[in-house]
């Protein structure tokens, strides 16, 4: 079993990866939008629809498998880095003649040579998804940080340099491709793992029979998650499309900093205790507990300030993504249920389990998207039918756990609780700072201060073990 002063010292560098990763590309996304169109972004999130549902067969949860797996050796390793470039070759090869159906699907011809040269990108996450798990395996998360800003920064000046010289939609191209060759360049000089030529069809089985169900439950998630893209892109605009995509940024550069970091530290921590009910519960309610209390407040701040945050950042020109920004500020709450209750089953190996959570989570998202875009006939009423599946969600992921681990929704929700009470007067006096009518950042910077105090402050107030524990445990680590 892991040490806590391990969990917590990979926790920090998951953490320190992804927001060195994401403030960058923040930047970088800032300067991008501010020079290219919301349709050139429109254009790319239709590919990406694809990319992601090709690169979802590519890892084949074979990565996630290597991490369970107690005992993987270089014989494991070997044998799916083998059967993942297999897989990426032929799923590159349906690609590359599928790209011109892509691009008259969309009516837009330029798409045909732009899917061909990011689906390169399908052979770079054959090496980055073996190189995850070996990382994650030994909880070396300071290399992954060291990794991510090495390839953002130079993949980023690239990008806005193309952009600055009218390049258009390929300065995004070659900003996303470059950035997944670096970012895989760097980890090859820094871990020992190589690819050796030995293959094992009995371990790649062995596998193959954890990884598969993964690997479907992915495929179903990656497909329904990029439907509402497809159906936006198709039945509405790209520049819609880019509004609605655009919109996750802000919250997504939150819950990917915190939320990610917790999962991807979460699933080795889980796996390693596994056999051990207690200890799963106990670490469990801790993840729930502390994560949701640091996101709930930050989502909320933001869906208040949404509006001055876009201005400010992206201009007068992105303003019709302020309601998509809310929206999903609003779904992103519950995803601390989420990624706690998923890491803790696929850790006990039920991805049994996982499997049929992702078909009953999908029938009913498929079903409530499909009754809002016939419903609303609108961007932001299929945003909103994503919002009521994403609650609905959180429910079904959590349920299995209340037979598998004595610890179910209910009891989860009242762990949460706290927090969310938090956060109604914190929103509250965030608003009310917009009736001052301050110039524009002096109204963000005044927004974020009284957030940070009245929801600490209160927290400090009914003494909340969850901020105690968050403070002692800061405090105990700056001392080792």
């Amino acid at each position: 079993m892991p040490n806590k002063r391990k969990i917590i010292s990979s926790l920090f560098w998951k953490f320190f990866e992804r927001a060195g990763t994401q403030l960058i590309q923040f930047g970088v996304t800032i300067a991008l939008a501010r020079i290219l169109v919301p349709e050139d972004f429109g254009l790319v999130a239709l590919i990406a629809i694809f990319i992601n549902v090709a690169a979802a067969f590519v890892q084949s949860g074979l990565n996630t498998a290597l991490i369970q797996k107690k005992d993987a050796d270089e014989l494991d390793f070997s044998s799916v880095f083998w059967a993942s470039l297999g897989i990426a070759l032929a799923t590159y090869t349906i690609l590359f003649f599928s790209a011109p159906l892509i691009a008259d699907f969309y009516e837009q011809s330029a798409l045909t040579t732009i899917v061909r040269v990011l689906a390169l990108t399908l052979f770079i996450d054959v090496f980055s998804s073996i190189q995850n798990a070996y990382v994650s395996r030994n909880m070396l998360f300071k290399k992954l940080f060291f990794r991510s800003v090495g390839a953002i920064i130079p993949s980023g000046i690239l990008g806005v340099t193309l952009a600055l010289c009218g390049f258009g939609i390929w300065a995004l191209v070659c900003h996303q491709f470059c950035n997944a060759f670096l970012a895989v360049a760097i980890m090859w000089f820094t871990i020992p793992w190589r690819p050796s030529f030995k293959f094992s069809y009995s371990r790649f089985k062995s596998l193959f029979s954890y990884g598969w169900k993964l690997l479907l439950s992915s495929l179903i998630d990656v497909v329904y998650t990029n439907l509402r893209g497809l159906i936006i892109g198709k039945f509405f605009s790209p520049t819609d499309l880019a509004y609605y995509n655009r919109g996750d940024t802000f919250p997504f550069l939150i819950i990917n900093n915190i939320n990610t970091a917790i999962g991807s530290v979460l699933l080795p921590s889980f796996a390693a205790v596994q056999n051990e009910i207690t200890d799963l519960k106990r670490m469990m309610r801790r993840s729930i507990i502390t994560s949701t209390f640091i996101i709930t407040p930050m989502m909320i701040g933001l869906a208040v300030m949404a509006k001055q945050v876009v201005l400010l950042v992206l201009g007068e020109k992105w303003l019709p993504c302020v309601p998509f920004v809310q929206i999903y500020c609003c779904m992103y709450l519950f995803y601390p249920i989420h990624t706690t209750n998923l890491s803790a089953i696929k850790a006990i190996g039920r991805s049994d389990i996982f499997l049929k959570l992702e078909i009953i989570k999908k029938i009913c998202g498929i079903s409530l998207l499909v009754g809002s875009y016939f419903y609303f006939r609108s961007p932001i009423g299929i945003a909103y039918g994503a919002l009521a599946s994403a609650i609905l969600s959180s429910f079904i992921n959590a349920s299995p756990n209340l037979r598998l681990l004595n610890y179910g929704y209910v009891e989860q929700i009242k762990d949460i609780f706290p927090a969310f009470a938090l956060v109604v007067p914190m929103g509250a006096a965030v608003y009310a700072v917009n009736l001052i009518g301050c110039p524009l950042l002096l109204e963000i910077a005044l927004q974020v201060i009284t957030g940070v105090i009245v929801y600490f402050g209160l927290a400090k107030l009914f003494n909340l073990e969850r901020f105690n524990y968050i403070v002692t445990t800061i405090q105990n680590y700056k001392k080792k």
